[in-house]
């Protein structure tokens, strides 16, 4: 038998499995006991109500798993870290998921700028990363071969927030506002030049800090500049509760257009006027009331599901806990069809089919792992809040 040196073992590995930045292929999975994945949340800090929604769709679909009898016998292990909303404490606990539990699949960090701190350590761990995430940096396909976002990037997100302020609303003059962390910045980056593109006007442009109390000042400068949308740009519910109640007691009947964490429990746990009038976020069309007043069927059997193991909806939103949950299921899909090296995972989630999800239906590539579908992000209506669902805002057609 031939033997391969280090450069025909590098070349060969490249050739059969889809070869990494590092071009060192991964090891096996472990053949006997749980299947382990790893789960990065913020679920204490400011950007906690998104890594607690989703983590209780991460958790069930786990827990559905194994009450099945897991994948070939081998029960499913979710093994989490809380970052507490800190980039610095996410890397550490990626490292340690990754070299010391060495987890099957990484799943997170999930907000973005934690998740931009720890992509290039999950990277040279050389672990399969699913990621929830919309900022765009998080996918390049030469720096991260092994990462994989499932859900929408933020040039979708964008997209579908100005297209309604600009299409729907008919409104060109905008107040564009972000909170200080990574994803807010970035997405404010993002979506400033989107918008102009698109023909609208930034008339108003700022970073707040999320645990700023009086944002009276900022509101009037908005107001001032002649803003006749905002659009805030952040997932901690604190803040945009201070964003609508000020709004509210300006008596300033300007229509709020912008991130899913809006229309959340945590949010409107926090407001002075529960109703959220004129306030539209991020969502999706599989966790919408379509024109009939009833969920897509997959989704209703999944809230169906939900309510017999009592996981609670009502305080957070049904696409974190779906985009959760759909997780599970693209792992074991994935080991179901024989993977047993990253690469292997990799090549599986790559083949360029649906994998069908209740969040979404993902379709990955080698060349593009971006894979949420652009036609499934729309905005909704917060004000129509029931058990994290919500009616597609007013305006869409049928």
């Amino acid at each position: 038998m031939a033997t391969l040196n280090r450069r025909q073992f590098v070349q060969a590995s490249a050739a059969a499995g889809g070869a990494l930045a590092t071009g060192l292929a991964s090891p096996a999975l472990a053949q006997s006991g749980p299947i382990k994945i790893g789960w990065l949340p913020a679920l204490t800090g400011a950007s906690s109500s998104t890594g607690i929604g989703i983590g209780r769709g991460v958790a069930f679909g786990v827990a559905e798993l194994n009450a099945a009898g897991g994948i070939g016998g081998r029960k499913l292990e979710l093994i989490i870290r809380d970052t507490q909303s800190d980039p610095t404490k996410a890397v550490n606990a990626a490292s340690e998921l990754t070299r010391s539990e060495k987890v099957a699949v990484l799943y997170g960090p999930g907000n973005s700028g934690e998740a931009l701190a720890c992509s290039a350590v999950i990277a040279r761990s050389r672990t399969p990363q699913l990621n929830p995430c919309f900022v765009d940096e998080l996918m390049d396909v030469e720096k991260y071969p092994l990462a994989f976002r499932a859900a929408p990037s933020n040039q979708q997100v964008g997209a579908a927030a100005n297209r309604y302020v600009l299409d729907i609303l008919k409104i060109k003059e905008a107040a564009v506002i972000s909170d200080t962390t990574g994803y807010g910045t970035a997405s404010a980056k993002a979506f400033v030049p989107m918008l102009a593109a698109a023909g609208g006007t930034v008339v108003y442009q700022g970073a707040i800090d999320a645990n700023q109390p009086d944002l009276l000042p900022d509101m009037m400068r908005m107001r001032s500049a002649g803003a006749r949308a905002i659009m805030p740009w952040s997932v901690n519910p604190g803040l945009l509760a201070r964003i609508l109640n000020v709004r509210a007691a300006m008596n300033w009947d300007v229509p709020v257009v912008g991130q899913t964490t809006l229309g959340s429990g945590q949010t409107r746990a926090l407001l002075d006027r529960p109703e959220w009038e004129k306030v539209y976020q991020t969502n999706f069309r599989s966790c919408c009331f379509g024109e009939n007043g009833a969920l897509p069927q997959r989704t209703a059997d999944f809230v169906g599901r939900l309510k017999a193991a009592k996981v609670e909806t009502g305080d957070t939103l049904l696409w974190w806990v779906a985009a959760g949950y759909d997780v599970a299921g693209l792992v074991a899909a994935a080991i179901r069809s024989g993977a047993e090296t990253a690469e292997q995972i990799a090549a599986h989630w790559n083949a360029g089919k649906p994998h069908a999800g209740v969040y979404g239906n993902y379709v990955w590539t080698p060349q593009d792992h971006n894979g949420y579908p652009d036609n499934d992000v729309v905005m909704s209506q917060a004000n129509s809040f029931q058990d994290g669902v919500f009616k597609l805002a007013p305006g869409y057609a049928a």
